[in-house]
């Protein structure tokens, strides 16, 4: 969060003294230049440029360098709107393309303009929704202006980083809003926007307001760009030698970004006082996770790795480490080019080719100078570096031509290195060249869908009219636009042909000439589309079924996006033992290859939900968008009783941890909001507050960010924070227990599949060796032939809890076929080092016939 300004741009309570100037630019303009400058800050001459545009009334193109201000003008627009808007509830919006740039512009507007003055809706979180001001990403903005047309009551259209525009997935919520909202002012702002001369000219046709381009290639830090022929330990060495640091080394894989930053261990980049200073910032935060100790070792020595795959909390913990200029290398990915807040001085790129996921490529112009911009810190800095690293082919012949430069028949039989197979190459005119080109033409990517057409027939007015005009007069050329009409003609016609939607014999006062059969959500376009069909599903599944809690799970799993690490770790895990099943029977070569294309990870319920979802389209075809995917990843974590550590290690996902607990997180919050009361048994209730803890205890930001957000008691000026550590475990009793039986009904599991090799490596540390679980197993196994492990031996009448203030003492029982309940084991758990560690802290006392 954003420190706050030391003046108050007005008073949060008490809109009238800015509502009084109203549309007087000059005092408008005047008052907000005399606001920055009291905070600090002189405006630049793009800055007073495009406020004069924006303060009288104009649309406002900002082109500017990264570091140039275009947050400072974004909120002197917003100053305006509010003056303009007076108490007509027209609103304005700043859109970011991701949710954590939306999350950290809520924070900053609030100290700006006061929390009770500013909202903020992301499709997962709505925070004081009827305020003046709104941060949301581009698509809520979207399908507001889609639901409500041009009486949309918004005021000003602030888009951030709208390079975006281009993005072939997501492009078109950057487009709708200015198809759509000819009554809004708009402020466009990147620093690699590239030739807008068509967008300027739509722009003023569409709202009938002049559009400036306010664009300026100087920077208020000046880049200095180099190609470094040395390799790359020597080149990062250079750079701290000659005061260059902080440095960030791009690149454009998370393992090689965290390989580089071991390699780096090797290098003594901070002081002894550096460390210590570190350490004291560091203070108690919890390294829960696996890679979590190896960060804590990077970070300790000077060093960042910073990249989407991380924990959002060692994220952040990086960012304020750098911030507080402790960090002399950070190593990530390309992720800074979308406006993470990571102060530097150096961009060190390690290769100008990347891997797109469809083929690996040159970067081109927009990339290289939104990535190389955020070298350079205004007010820190008087210039900032850029330095591409050649290739190691290129290092490695130089180096070898050094050697026998002085030898003339030497250099004739010198054999360079070549280019290795696969590579896309680059050199130093690559680099030239990206240094001198503009960004590329921005690229419309419109698109149709079913829930767009249900937003538009939703409004007042003929949806035919309104639907020709977004297909016809939006940014495509011709023949795309043919294609999308014919796109929406036959979604239209299956939602007639469905019963969906009505045509209606006679207009309504409104103009409506069609109305929906079927009541949507309110925010139908914002979540999961299928979180319909998964309120019908979870409806027609059996409440006293033994397996019900979990089938429940396995509906909204099925709902949810497909976390791609994950299936991929599921899938190479189930063909490797089935590999080695298969082997073990005998089974020849070509036949455990042609049947391992059967093989797939755990997809639960899937014919039966396959079934329902055939005969949900046939009412409900706008779901057709969506994609059932049935996966077991909650619910397996839940059955084998995983921690959170312990299904990232089974698995191999060390270093893709932020996207497992951004899954987790997801599951969670639709566990809670999509489930039905008639169908939250206690067991259901019971796996969803053993989720949020856990996802909790890993890390406390997202959900506590997220419910403090929609928490209708949090006060609107109470600040969000995110602590280093997580409340204490054992304070919800609940999902503590949940924790504690999952983890001795595993022991139960394991016995019970005789596997005693992994019961000891569960508790070796009390003593319980696998050869001293095997001796236990054997004496059972000569008495009963197996162990219960359905619904009654998970049941609370064989788990006996003994609550004590520092201890819990637990007796958990077998299920043996007999019924005597005589064999069982003893546990302790310590409540204060559960705490300490976020699981709980269990040691086996004994094991074997009860005494």
């Amino acid at each position: 969060m954003s420190s706050p300004p030391a003046h108050p741009l007005l008073d949060p309570h008490d809109l009238s003294q800015v509502r009084a100037i109203g549309d007087d630019a000059d005092e408008l303009f005047t008052s907000f230049a005399a606001w920055a400058e009291a905070n600090g800050t002189v405006l630049y001459p793009a800055q007073e440029e495009a406020l004069i545009e924006l303060v009288s009334g104009a649309n406002v193109i900002l082109a500017t360098p990264t570091g140039s201000g275009k947050s400072l003008v974004a909120t002197g627009a917003l100053y305006a709107a509010l003056a303009r808007a007076s108490d007509d509830g027209r609103r304005s919006y700043y859109t970011a393309p991701i949710k954590a740039l939306v999350s950290e512009k809520f924070f900053a507007l609030c100290d700006v303009f006061g929390a009770a003055n500013v909202g903020m809706l992301t499709g997962d979180a709505s925070v004081n929704a009827g305020a003046p001001i709104i941060a949301c990403t581009a698509e809520v903005l979207a399908n507001i202006a889609l639901r409500e047309g041009a009486d949309a009551p918004v005021e000003l259209v602030v888009m951030d980083e709208f390079h975006f525009y281009g993005d072939p997935d997501r492009g078109w919520a950057w487009q709708v809003p200015l198809l759509e909202l000819p009554r809004a002012q708009f402020l466009l702002m990147s620093a690699t926007l590239g030739d807008v001369t068509f967008l300027r000219a739509d722009l003023t046709r569409r709202t009938g307001r002049p559009t400036a381009l306010v664009a300026s290639a100087e920077r208020p830090v000046p880049l200095h760009h180099y190609y470094a022929t040395t390799p790359m330990h020597e080149t990062i060495q250079d750079l701290l030698d000659s005061s260059q640091a902080p440095i960030y080394v791009v690149h454009f894989t998370q393992a090689s970004a965290l390989e580089r930053a071991q390699a780096l261990m090797s290098v003594n980049v901070s002081t002894r006082e550096e460390k210590a200073a570190i350490a004291d910032l560091i203070g108690a935060f919890r390294f829960s996770s696996a890679f979590g100790a190896t960060l804590s070792r990077l970070v300790r020595h000077g060093i960042g790795v910073h990249h989407a795959g991380m924990l959002p909390k060692y994220r952040r913990l990086v960012e304020q480490l750098a911030q507080a200029g402790l960090l002399k290398v950070i190593c990530g990915t390309d992720t800074l080019g979308v406006g993470i807040n990571v102060p530097i001085r150096t961009v060190l790129f390690s290769a100008l080719s990347k891997y797109d996921g469809t083929r690996t490529r040159l970067l081109n112009a927009r990339e290289f100078h939104q990535i190389a911009g955020r070298a350079g810190r205004a007010g820190y800095d008087t210039a900032g570096t850029v330095v591409v690293q050649a290739p190691e082919h290129e290092v490695e012949n130089l180096k070898q031509f050094a050697k026998v430069a002085d030898d003339p028949k030497k250099r004739r039989k010198l054999v360079r290195r070549k280019v290795p197979e696969g590579m896309v190459p680059w050199s130093e005119s690559t680099m030239t060249r990206l240094v001198a080109a503009t960004p590329e033409p921005l690229v419309s990517h419109m698109r149709i869908s079913t829930g767009m057409i249900l937003d538009v027939v939703a409004r007042p007015g003929d949806p035919f009219l309104a639907m020709r005009r977004l297909l016809t007069d939006n940014h495509e050329p011709r023949a795309r636009q043919l294609r999308l009409i014919r796109e929406a003609v036959g979604i239209a016609r299956s939602l007639l042909q469905a019963g969906v939607l009505q045509r209606l014999d006679h207009p309504e006062p409104d103009g409506r000439r069609y109305r929906l059969t079927v009541d949507l959500p309110p925010d139908f376009a914002l979540n999961q589309p299928l979180s319909t069909f998964a309120l019908a599903a979870i409806d027609v599944l059996d409440p006293g079924s033994e397996t019900h809690a979990l089938d429940v799970v396995s509906v909204i799993e099925a709902t949810l996006e497909d976390p791609r690490q994950i299936l991929a770790a599921q899938l190479d895990k189930a063909r490797g033992e089935a590999v080695a099943a298969m082997k073990a029977e005998g089974i020849e070569y070509d036949e455990r290859m042609a049947l391992l294309d059967d093989v797939t990870y755990p997809k639960p319920l899937e014919d039966v939900l396959g079934q329902a979802f055939d005969v949900y389209l046939q009412s409900n075809p706008w779901a057709a968008d969506g994609h059932l995917s049935p996966k077991s990843i909650v619910r397996e974590m839940w059955e084998r009783a995983f921690t959170f550590r312990e299904f990232v290690s089974v698995y191999g996902l060390t270093r893709s941890e932020g996207a497992v607990l951004r899954y987790l997180s997801d599951a969670f919050k639709a566990l809670r909001s999509g489930v039905p009361a008639g169908a939250r048994t206690e067991e259901v209730t019971d796996v969803v507050e053993w989720l949020g803890e856990l996802v909790r205890q890993v890390d406390s930001s997202l959900l506590d960010e997220w419910e403090q957000l929609t928490s209708p008691d949090q006060p609107l000026d109470a600040p969000v924070a995110v602590p280093a550590r997580p409340r204490p475990l054992t304070g919800n009793q609940r999902a503590f227990t949940a924790m504690v039986r999952n983890a001795l009904f595993r022991r139960v599991e394991l016995f019970a599949r005789r596997r005693w090799y992994d019961l000891g490596q569960l508790d070796g540390a009390s003593g319980w060796t696998s050869e001293r679980w095997q001796d236990v197993g054997e004496e059972y196994f000569t008495e009963h032939d197996e162990v219960g492990t359905g619904a009654d031996a998970r049941g609370p009448a064989l788990l006996i809890i003994d609550r004590h203030p520092d201890v819990w003492r637990i007796r958990q029982i077998l299920d043996d076929p007999a019924g005597d309940h005589d064999w069982g084991l003893d546990v302790e758990v310590d409540l204060a080092r559960s705490d300490d560690e976020g699981v709980p802290v269990i040691r086996l006392v004994d094991a074997g016939l009860l005494g």
